[in-house]
């Protein structure tokens, strides 16, 4: 077996330590180089928490569904600092703080106001400040939960939205499915962005 790319001695398969790795990075037509960290240790990996299960309720399936994706937002961004929540290891500048502060807008957005024709909650300003808090970002997610979950438990799910543009006036019903989108493929960048950030992977 070739010996390529190997020192004397240490055979395949055999940890080296911490290793920090040149790796090209495609995006938008240009190339960036990046430092690629080794694989995740088994301390660095978090309780793996599935989906919970449920049958029969419409409703029930629909709302545990996006509490399962909100949570697992949290998760993802347990254990670090404002400054690495800031952060951003990619070209594009996303960051675990703004997926928090974005999905938090998104639910606003979406169910406070143009679901029930609400004035959207204060907190929301454009991009994320170099002040910035992750424990405030957190809270202020939080905190649309609650006001979010109280207006589906009163509503129908075939009740359509306020109306808010001249497009095709969505039921409740897709608003959640579309939470239920949005929220986990913003969970699946979180995985990618905490993994880039500290080697943690895990739902």
């Amino acid at each position: 077996m070739s010996s390529i790319g190997r020192e004397p001695g240490v055979e395949l398969g055999e940890w080296l330590g911490p290793q920090v790795i040149d790796a090209p990075l495609c995006f938008y037509g240009k190339q960036y180089m990046r430092q690629r960290s080794p694989p995740a240790c088994e301390s660095q990996r978090v309780e793996d928490h599935r989906p919970p299960r449920v049958s029969g309720d419409e409703r029930a399936t629909l709302t545990v569904a996006l509490q399962y994706t909100r949570e697992s937002i949290i998760r993802k961004v347990d254990g670090i600092t404002d400054d690495e929540a800031r952060r951003s290891p990619v070209p594009t500048d996303t960051s675990l703080l703004w997926l928090v502060r974005h999905l938090a807008f998104a639910e606003a957005i979406w169910v406070i106001h143009r679901f029930a024709g609400r004035e959207m909650p204060p907190g929301f300003g454009p991009g994320v400040g170099p002040d910035a808090s992750l424990a405030e970002a957190i809270e202020l997610y939080r905190d649309i939960w609650v006001e979010v979950d109280a207006i589906i438990a009163g509503a129908e799910l075939d009740q359509l939205c306020a109306g808010f543009d001249d497009q095709a006036n969505p039921d409740l019903r897709w608003v959640i499915v579309h939470l239920i989108e949005e929220t986990a493929r913003h969970a699946g960048h979180a995985d990618v962005l905490r993994e880039l950030l500290d080697g943690a992977t895990g739902r």
